[in-house]
């Protein structure tokens, strides 16, 4: 491994990450082989087609890699402030009775709805 890599700033990682070559383009025995990991069955058509798709999204990769991001700090989440972020608070909740009240076969005493079976 390169020295470089173990250095504790961020970039040349990150650059030795990226450093690698995309095929420009995919061969059809490569297609097949991807087919055949997903247990897909592609017909001749279908693997120009694959073929010419995903060179293309590899393409389009890499002109996303060649942009300067220089300043831009990494983001872990292109979202922030989610509900599901905000601290775990107690609120009131529904008493049991009221909860059960519409049930169409409460178990009041044992605090639960009856449902019909549903497994043997």
């Amino acid at each position: 491994m390169s020295p470089q890599l173990f250095s504790l700033s961020p970039k040349p990682l990150l650059m030795a990450m990226l450093a690698f070559g995309m095929p420009a383009a995919f061969t059809g025995e490569q297609i097949a082989a991807i087919a055949a990991l997903a247990n897909l069955e592609l017909d001749a058509s279908e693997i120009d087609l694959f073929a010419r798709q995903l060179g293309d999204i590899l393409a389009y990769a890499e002109v996303v890699q060649q942009i300067d991001t220089t300043g831009v700090p990494p983001t872990a989440s292109v979202t922030a402030g989610l509900a599901a972020d905000r601290p775990d608070e107690v609120q009131p909740c529904l008493d049991r009775e009221e909860a059960l009240a519409a049930a169409p076969d409460p178990a009041l005493d044992a605090g639960f709805f009856k449902v019909p079976r549903v497994i043997g």
